[in-house]
């Protein structure tokens, strides 16, 4: 299987972690991996410019689509960017040939063949649970895990077409594979408050805490994310809060690859730092 791997601008820099961790798995799962030319999602462009956002999304897709290759991104802000690109080039057919007209002078074009999907699903669904269940050698038995979901790949599911967005399972079902057990947590699908950073940082603490708070009053040892905004999210409210901090700010957010990985015995210091006390 080959795919065209689309980490974003965040991963590389803030969490390189994620990439290393995604990495490793997928070359251990026999997936292959390749880098294009892309440029950003367009989502942090799309207040100041609509169509400026579209055609850089719609860029993405078509450097892919030139190599015919799938888009896989394990960053759900831009997978949920990429497929709302997909969505508006569906369905406005004016904006379409504008957009169109200016790819054209790359030599590249946008049709609607081209899948994207997020890291989730290419393991759920292209990979496989079988093929997952074989590769792993260390079990995380006795493992309490709440499974976060984030915000962008689930809504509008009308867009994104991820999972159910009220009842999603994906998530639950790829943890149970590394031998964790998942938790439930009243708050599993609310907003981590990564959106309201720098906008009100008051409220998006509180919303961060009462989802720490929820999650260890409901028996988590660990949080498990697959989202890039929401594990920074976790990371800085974490290490920001005063040293009186309540029992409950101790739970590491960990992203995905790296709980996977270390069900794999994959040995690397950036993938099982999360196990170090």
């Amino acid at each position: 299987m080959k795919y065209a791997y689309f980490p974003g601008c965040k991963i590389p820099y803030h969490l390189p972690e994620y990439d290393i961790a995604v990495r490793a798995v997928l070359d251990r799962l026999e997936v292959r991996l390749v880098d294009l030319n892309f440029n950003c999602c367009g989502y942090p462009v799309r207040h100041q410019s609509f169509e400026a956002s579209v055609l850089s999304g719609a860029r993405n897709l078509a450097v892919a689509r030139k190599e015919h290759l799938t888009i896989v991104t394990p960053c759900k802000c831009c997978f949920g960017s990429l497929k709302h690109v997909e969505y508006w080039m569906k369905q406005r057919p004016v904006l379409r040939e504008k957009i169109n007209r200016i790819l054209a002078e790359e030599g590249l074009k946008w049709d609607n063949d081209i899948r994207v999907i997020h890291l989730l699903t290419l393991l759920a669904e292209d990979v496989g649970e079988d093929a997952i269940k074989q590769r792993i050698i260390n079990p995380l038995k006795d493992l309490k895990i709440a499974a976060h979901y984030g915000c962008h790949a689930l809504r509008p599911g009308e867009v994104v077409q991820f999972d159910n967005p009220l009842a999603p399972t994906i998530f639950e079902k790829l943890i149970h594979l590394t031998g964790a057990e998942t938790i439930d947590w009243p708050l599993r699908l609310e907003c981590c408050g990564s959106p309201l950073w720098e906008k009100n940082n008051r409220l998006s603490i509180k919303l961060m805490n009462k989802k720490l708070r929820n999650a260890y009053e409901s028996g988590a040892d660990i949080i498990a994310t697959a989202c890039t905004y929401c594990q920074i999210q976790f990371e800085q409210v974490r290490s920001g809060l005063p040293e009186d901090k309540q029992k409950f700010f101790e739970l590491k957010a960990v992203l995905y690859p790296q709980i996977l990985g270390n069900s794999m015995g994959i040995k690397d210091k950036q993938i099982n730092k999360w196990r170090d006390k």
